[in-house]
């Protein structure tokens, strides 16, 4: 993995860290296993899980479980939307450094609720950073 590849991953799983991503962690000897992240110390590119007990990876080990944007329900599409889009009646009586805010507000939303449905936003799966999540391999559902 390149620096590049570990600097977005880290970013990425650092915003999901509060929405419950879940990983596939390459244990090495130990093999293929699926936790919930916990914790991040990027100073040393360590990742701790949880499935029962607790375990520390390298960040070069993990895979989040993420779903493509292509997967997005129509409801899904309308919230998300709904969330980044700004009533234009409001902007225009709005001073500049309202306006601003208002744009980071409605982004910061919008990305919130990405992190929340654990949307690849990054383009992680094709980089092959991430798993697909389909009908058939998804760890969110109970």
């Amino acid at each position: 993995m390149t620096q590049e590849e570990q600097s977005l991953l880290l970013k990425d799983l650092s915003a999901r860290l509060s929405d419950g991503i879940i990983c596939q962690v390459d244990d090495g000897a130990a093999g293929l296993n699926d936790g919930k992240l916990v914790e991040i110390d990027i100073s040393k590119g360590l990742v701790r899980f949880d499935a029962d007990y607790y375990w520390d990876a390298y960040i070069d080990d993990v895979k989040p479980y993420l779903r493509p944007m292509s997967s997005m329900t129509e409801e899904e599409e309308y919230a998300y939307h709904r969330y980044k889009n700004i009533n234009n009646l409001e902007i225009f009586n709005q001073e500049h450094h309202e306006i601003i805010k208002a744009c980071v507000l409605g982004f910061s939303n919008a990305i919130d609720f990405l992190n929340a449905n654990h949307f690849d936003y990054r383009g992680m799966i094709p980089k092959g950073l991430a798993i697909e999540v389909t009908k058939e391999n998804n760890p969110y559902e109970d």
